[in-house]
């Protein structure tokens, strides 16, 4: 089971360069389960209110349209996500990211990142 960064996500959904061959076979194969995080969805949105990320299409059609094209699920903020922060130290200064991390921790997830603050904590990544 997969979690985007949503760096990561975001390249999916543009057919970016910057996901390696690798990462797309993976993100391709119908036996793996791939999430978005409501936290990614949320940092999208507050990113693109502040004029800091272009989108084709306002976030609210554009992130529900590229999941279902792209078959990911989408992945609730839980309290247990929430409260997995407490356990990890401040490695990464990124909120949404640090509960990124807390949410694949929590839910023993393997988060597809580039980031090497993420890969710096005790969680699956690729």
């Amino acid at each position: 089971m997969l979690l985007l960064d949503t760096c990561t996500h975001l390249w999916w959904a543009t057919d970016s360069e910057h996901v390696p061959d690798a990462v797309r076979a993976r993100l391709r194969d119908p036996d793996e389960q791939v999430f978005l995080s409501s936290v990614s969805t949320w940092e999208m949105c507050v990113k693109y209110t502040l004029g800091k990320l272009r989108l084709p299409l306002p976030p609210a059609n554009y992130i529900p349209d590229r999941r279902r094209r792209l078959a990911i699920e989408t992945l609730p903020l839980e309290e247990s996500d929430v409260l997995e922060v407490t356990k990890s130290p401040a490695l990464h200064r990124d909120p949404f990211d640090r509960i990124l991390v807390a949410q694949a921790i929590a839910q023993s997830l393997c988060i597809l990142t580039p980031d090497p603050a993420i890969r710096a904590y005790p969680c699956l990544t690729w």
